[in-house]
């Protein structure tokens, strides 16, 4: 049953991951509150899980034309940086702090969603 778990949650994340809307964000839940993982592993794991899923949507958004240059530049940028500066600190925290601060974007992330008002 776990491998059809997992299956099922390596093909969501994917579609997810296509999308460009956060496949990893799924894939981090599966793999520690269903599969048990440690935070830190499944953070690892999704970085590794992150590359290859990136990849392949990033072609198809080239394909399309969906790509601005001088937009993505700056962005690459000051994402590398805050990378860093976030692998740093989340390899540094306690683990069950981690886990209480990701808990707590997500329920950011979701109000968010479900309160904000429609674009006119």
């Amino acid at each position: 049953m776990s491998f059809v778990c997992a299956l099922l949650a390596g093909a969501a994340t994917g579609v997810l991951s296509g999308f460009g809307v956060g496949g990893g964000t799924l894939l981090l839940i599966y793999m520690t509150s269903l599969a048990g993982l440690d935070q830190t592993l499944a953070q690892g794991i999704n970085l590794l899980y992150f590359l290859p899923t990136a990849a392949s949507a990033l072609l198809y958004h080239r394909k399309n034309g969906y790509l601005n240059r001088s937009a993505a530049v700056p962005a690459i940028l000051c994402g590398l940086l805050g990378t860093a500066l976030a692998a740093w600190l989340a390899t540094s925290l306690d683990v069950a702090l981690l886990r209480k601060c990701f808990g707590v974007f997500l329920l950011f992330v979701g109000l968010h969603e479900l309160l904000r008002k429609k674009p006119r």
